[in-house]
């Protein structure tokens, strides 16, 4: 009753595409300056609110995007945008004005979704859903989006560990760091998307 299989394969593709270390330092990032409590639930937000996205289109994903006209690379470059502008905000250290952290739960966007649910975690899903065979297949699926949701909330849970240790100026440096990644996430996510438009085409 439970393909290994399957598991496997979508669990790796998942955390390959969600990429739990590479979240790290950007969590880090989005949440310094915060009350240890409130990092640890937003931790807790970002998780749920990115299995709740993923788990919404892996039940009726194909639905959403055919009823309104959407591909699959107009999404991939709509959450590319968006995580180029955070970080842009992150390389020029506009998060550190309290107007731009303080007031807005960034665990909702750009953690939850689009950095966790991004369209390659979505499409992923979308695919494995409709490519499980049998109840097996089903089960293997959703245990594999629970286990890397788990991997998740672990990594940046105990991230927080890190902040006791690199203080003020390695939260600075870690930021920087992190905003040069996201854009490079968000300029290949980008780049991804505009490929498969032109090779539709």
């Amino acid at each position: 009753m439970f393909d290994a299989a399957v598991f496997g394969s979508l669990f790796l593709t998942l955390f390959v595409i969600m990429d739990p270390p590479g979240v790290t330092p950007i969590f880090l990032a989005l949440t310094s300056g915060r009350p240890a409590k409130v990092q640890r639930r937003m931790a807790w937000q970002a998780v749920a609110v990115a299995f709740g996205v993923i788990t919404v289109f892996g039940l009726v994903g194909q639905q959403i995007l055919d009823y309104l006209h959407v591909s699959v690379p107009a999404l991939m470059i709509a959450g590319g945008l968006l995580l180029l502008l955070i970080a842009l905000d992150l390389l020029t250290g506009k998060t550190d004005e309290p107007k731009q952290t303080k007031d807005v739960n960034v665990a909702l966007v750009p953690l939850g979704m689009p950095l966790l649910a991004g369209p390659g975690a979505i499409v992923s899903v979308i695919l494995a859903v409709q490519n499980a065979d049998g109840a097996s297949g089903q089960i293997a699926v959703w245990s594999a989006i629970v286990a890397m949701h788990a991997v998740l909330w672990v990594a940046m849970r105990y991230s927080l560990l890190i902040i006791r240790v690199i203080k003020d100026g390695g939260v600075v440096l870690v930021t920087r760091l992190a905003g040069m990644m996201l854009s490079a996430i968000a300029v290949q996510q980008i780049i991804n998307g505009v490929t498969q438009v032109v090779q539709g085409s």
